[in-house]
């Protein structure tokens, strides 16, 4: 008896929670489509990034910075930001890399709300060889996906295309061995 009780009172939960057919009916010409569809939407895809990404900043010195203008060269372009520990622990060896490898270019691109007196104020203290731009976190470059996380770095090969793309700090040997991976030169030993 219980178990009967138990299978009505079931039954009338999930007849309650049906909805009318009014809800689900297809709209006419008529009447207004629905606010809420009955069927779910699939996920949004990326929009696809270009073969040959651009970017186009005006740097912290002044200076404009175009990525095309930069063929030939392996350019390691590094998202980061001034509260980011392993981004601050990265600085100094892509410095090194930039400064020591002829092959090698660097753009710090900063990802964080900073002004730019801000921001000399801390390279004073942090400083760097390469450039560095501050970009704006609402507007990031069209060509190269949102960081999901800091630091985020790409290597462009000297023909302007993504050859690696890091999340996560990098070291001087991991853009030595991707430019080798790529076809590029190999690290000296």
């Amino acid at each position: 008896m219980n178990r009967i009780l138990l299978l009505c009172c079931f039954a009338l939960v999930l007849a309650g929670c049906k909805r009318p057919a009014e809800e689900t009916a297809a709209p006419t010409a008529s009447s207004p489509s629905p606010i809420a569809t009955t069927t779910p939407k699939p996920p949004v895809e990326a929009a696809a990034k270009p073969e040959l990404p651009g970017l186009h900043v005006k740097t912290i010195d002044g200076k404009e910075y175009d990525l095309s203008g930069h063929r030939g060269q392996w350019v390691v372009v590094n998202f980061w930001a001034t509260w980011c520990g392993p981004c601050l622990k990265e600085m100094p060896e892509l410095s090194a890399l930039d400064a020591m490898r002829e092959h090698v270019e660097v753009i710090g691109l900063a990802y964080e709300e900073i002004e730019p007196a801000e921001m000399q104020a801390f390279l004073q203290k942090h400083p760097v060889v390469y450039p560095i731009a501050i970009l704006d976190v609402y507007d990031p470059p069209k060509d190269f996906a949102a960081p999901r996380g800091l630091p985020t770095t790409y290597l462009i090969a000297p023909d302007g295309k993504v050859a690696k793309h890091f999340l996560g700090p990098v070291t001087a040997n991991d853009i030595d061995t991707a430019i080798a991976n790529a076809g590029g030169p190999k690290p000296a030993a």
